[in-house]
């Protein structure tokens, strides 16, 4: 016990002999003192010199000092669960005093008598005090929340990095705190406006970036589309086919999004732009639609694909009366499942869904429909989708170009991946940063294809025929797979008669089997060369892609060793981005110059700590030098309150002046859809009672943990 005493004699006597050059030091020392001990500590109390105002005592005292004040211990005047109490009036306390003679603070008063358990070394790193993110955590935290990393995903990858969660310095809750505080400090001049005045600047640094916003009487925004100068490229070549489609609770106004997707020379997703509206009405989707074709220069898409609703359908009739226009297939199966509970009338529906017959032959099958299953309520949902069948029914589409699309996947696509990272208590300036990653996202994935394509060409076997191999290194691998299943099919058909007529000739085939099944390929020459083809089927129209009985003719008939250009699609090719450089990389952001650098030195300096690792000698001389550099003051630091962690989006050079015309962040709307109470009905709602098969008496149901 005697022992016991003189040590923390001791320990007293050092402590209380310490001086420091600032305030902070001393909180500093105390803290790492309570780190080593198992308690948290916190700035309780200061005072200040009468004459100069400056602070010349500080007092320090154990986070768990003082009690709650009696207000916050009443329960009824809380609207969330309160918190634990952790305060127990505990008297654990260092005061510091600056001295006038020397001008270091000395330690005036020290107590280490605590009244409460001291945490163990494995949690004491967790105590409020001891956490703290540093700035280079702060600087990889920005740039992996822009990357779409989940804040929890980022906590663990800072613990791998780290070597355990005590090594750290940190727990989940900060890095949300952070996050949050940043952000806030990035849209401070206005959500709406931060993200208008980006997208000015980019404007000016590219005079082929487009966009336009609309805002109501009051100022606040209700309107706001934007494509940048390689989506409107790629509209260029690739806007034959548009599909576009809104979705909700992307951000915490409920404004709808609606982003502008097509397909490219792989098949794959490419966004043409992207619109954020107030209101599904008729007139949001005609400013909308409006805007779009001023960006695009006036060119209107030769179908667009929707999903049902009624304003965007309006819309579509006065701005884009010459485009084919269906509905989504998915929403109309979804419609179907909804509305239609007899199987038997379900079958016979999806029949004029899917079945490409005449359109006086589906009037015809209709009307018998309607008769045949009694269904005479002029309002229900079957009359309703007759009234606007030549949106949804396949007799109307035949012939017309939707590129072998039925829906609006693509979009849904984009949307459940924007999704993944968007919620209804986002930001617009959020939203747009996401939008940016996924469109990034959409071009990476577009060069990787382009690389495999301008390096490789798709396998053929040896055997296979001439016109299979030239289709090799015409078409993209991903089109190739597609032609090569129609080549393939040659051998399920016949020629079952050819009609002679001057310059042109046609070639009814037949399928094997099914002789009543057949097809007219009409060709015509011009000097005994094919300058046109084209099917019954119409599939070459349809999806820009031949069809199995064009290829029966081209190699069975006219023994042709390569494709004609007549069946070729350059929009299928990857000479259909030849006309113009693509821009891919993202210039969104803006990079300070202490950023590039701190860029530059991690990624070396990764390379170098790996390399170093491997010998004990070389361990040891870079970690001295590594000491050296983090320890030292550099008077050129800028201040904590000035320092950006991550790449800020570029802002208009008028961005900071004043602006009478300021766009104010937009009016919150009623979102569409079922309110999230009677969508989660069916799961919050009492399970009904069963009756026992022994006692009949009533039962609540076994549920399921």
């Amino acid at each position: 016990m005697g022992d016991l005493s003189a040590e923390a004699l001791l320990e007293y006597e050092q402590i209380v002999s310490n001086t420091f050059i600032s305030a902070d030091e001393g909180f500093d020392f105390y803290n790492n003192y309570a780190l080593k001990k198992g308690f948290s500590v916190r700035k309780c109390y200061m005072e200040r010199d009468k004459g100069s105002k400056e602070i010349c005592l500080r007092k320090f005292v154990c986070s768990r000092q003082g009690f709650r004040e009696a207000k916050h211990m009443k329960k009824e005047s809380k609207k969330r669960k309160p918190r634990n109490i952790s305060r127990c009036g505990c008297r654990a306390k260092m005061v510091i005093r600056l001295s006038k003679g020397t001008w270091q603070w000395y330690v005036k008063d020290f107590i280490d008598e605590h009244n409460h358990p001291l945490a163990t070394p494995d949690v004491s790193c967790l105590l409020r005090s001891h956490r703290g993110i540093s700035d280079v955590q702060k600087a990889d935290i920005i740039e992996m929340e822009i990357a779409g990393i989940r804040k929890h995903q980022i906590m663990n990858i800072l613990e791998m990095q780290c070597g355990g969660y005590d090594n750290v310095g940190c727990i989940s809750r900060d890095i949300y705190n952070f996050c949050y505080h940043y952000k806030q400090k990035t849209i401070v001049a206005g959500d709406a406006e931060t993200v208008i005045s980006h997208l000015k600047a980019r404007q000016e640094r590219d005079a082929d970036f487009f966009f336009r916003y609309l805002s109501d009487d009051k100022g606040h925004l209700k309107g706001l589309f934007w494509s940048d100068s390689q989506s409107r490229l790629d509209y260029e070549e690739f806007g034959d086919v548009v599909v576009f489609d809104s979705t909700y609770r992307t951000n915490r106004y409920n404004l709808p999004f609606v982003p502008f997707v097509g397909l490219n020379h792989h098949r794959s997703t490419i966004i043409f732009g992207c619109g954020i509206i107030s209101h599904e009405t008729s007139e949001s989707y005609q400013w909308l639609l409006h805007t779009f074709l001023a960006a695009m220069s006036q060119k209107h898409p030769i179908s667009v694909i929707t999903d049902g609703d009624l304003a965007m359908q309006r819309a579509i009739k006065i701005m884009l009366p010459n485009s084919n226009h269906r509905l989504c297939t998915w929403h109309i199966e979804q419609n179907i499942v909804r509305n239609l509970h007899n199987s038997d009338i379900v079958k016979e529906f999806r029949k004029f869904l899917y079945d490409c017959c005449t359109v006086q032959e589906v009037e015809r099958k209709w009307d018998d429909f309607i008769e045949r299953n009694q269904i005479s309520d002029q309002k229900s949902w079957l009359h309703q989708m007759y009234q606007m069948r030549n949106l949804w029914c396949a007799a109307y589409q035949v012939g017309r170009c939707f590129l072998g699309l039925r829906s609006n996947q693509r979009s849904e696509s984009l949307n459940s991946k924007l999704h993944t990272h968007l919620d209804g208590k986002i930001t617009l300036f959020d939203m747009l940063q996401h939008y940016e990653h996924c469109l990034s996202n959409l071009r990476r994935n577009e060069a990787k294809l382009d690389s495999i394509a301008s390096q490789s060409v798709p396998f053929t076997g040896l055997d296979a025929a001439n016109i299979e191999k030239d289709a090799a290194h015409v078409f993209t691998p991903t089109i190739f797979a597609l032609v090569k299943e129609m080549i393939d099919c040659v051998s399920n058909f016949v020629i079952s008669e050819i009609l002679d007529g001057g310059d042109g000739t046609t070639y009814i085939v037949a399928t094997k089997g099914k002789e009543d099944n057949k097809f007219d390929i009409d060709c015509e020459f011009i000097d005994s060369s094919l300058e046109s083809i084209s099917c019954s089927c119409r599939m070459l129209e349809c999806e820009g892609i031949p069809c199995g009985h064009i290829f029966y003719v081209l190699e069975k008939i006219l023994h042709a060793d390569k494709i004609p250009k007549c069946c070729v699609a350059n929009r299928w090719t990857m000479s259909a981005k030849s006309a113009f450089p693509p821009i891919r990389k993202s210039s969104i952001y803006d990079y300070s110059q202490s950023l590039e650098r701190y860029r530059d030195l991690r990624n070396l300096s990764h390379a170098a700590s790996f390399k170093a690792s491997q010998s004990d000698a070389s361990y040891v001389h870079m970690k001295r030098v590594l000491n050296e550099i983090v320890g030292s003051n550099d008077a050129c630091n800028p201040e904590k309150k000035h320092m950006r962690y991550g790449p800020v989006l570029t802002q208009a050079h008028q961005a900071h002046s004043l602006n009478l015309d300021k766009v104010l962040d937009p009016v919150q709307v009623k979102s569409r859809g079922a309110p999230k109470k009677k969508r989660m009905k069916a799961f919050t709602e009492k399970p009904k009672k069963n009756k026992c098969g022994h006692c009949k008496k009533q039962v609540w149901p076994m549920l399921r943990s």
